[in-house]
């Protein structure tokens, strides 16, 4: 399966499927190094409410050609020979995988400095959109939309 980064469908693509597509690129003969970022629901939400599930959207279109531009503007640094940024949309449990970024390249140091750029810039970058269910006051649970947020 080869695939360009994107959004895809929950249960259609792995983190096994990126690194694959990867190794079957040309250049990954002058990889020395890849190095994987797996995004997971996380249990608590930035005002400590306990997340239920999450559901994530996407501008489909744009966000396809957003993932994919940065990934071609990363493949232009120096050592890197593939990048992929792969969002899975649906609704998922606490836990569940909701991204995987891959990166390889000649060397560590290039690659994990290419990947967090990466994480970085679809964050901010790309049309995709989170509603996160927590649990409310008396049992009750309430969706809202959240927005990206910068951790420090």
């Amino acid at each position: 399966m080869t695939t360009q980064s994107g959004v895809h469908e929950k249960g259609t693509f792995t983190l096994l499927d990126a690194i694959e597509n990867s190794r079957k690129r040309k250049p990954f003969s002058k990889a020395g190094a890849v190095a994987t970022f797996t995004g997971v629901v996380r249990g608590e939400s930035i005002d400590k409410k306990k997340v239920q599930k999450l559901t994530l959207e996407a501008y489909e279109e744009k966000a396809n050609d957003t993932l994919n531009k940065i990934c071609k503007d990363l493949m232009k640094k120096p050592g890197i020979v593939d990048v992929q940024i792969h969002h899975l949309l649906g609704d998922f449990a606490v836990g569940e995988d909701v991204v995987y970024v891959i990166v390889a390249g000649s060397h560590r140091k290039q690659v994990f400095a290419v990947l967090e750029e990466a994480v970085e810039r679809y964050k901010t970058e790309a049309p995709i959109f989170k509603k996160e269910y927590v649990l409310a006051r008396k049992g009750k649970i309430n969706g809202r939309w959240v927005a990206e947020v910068k951790h420090t």
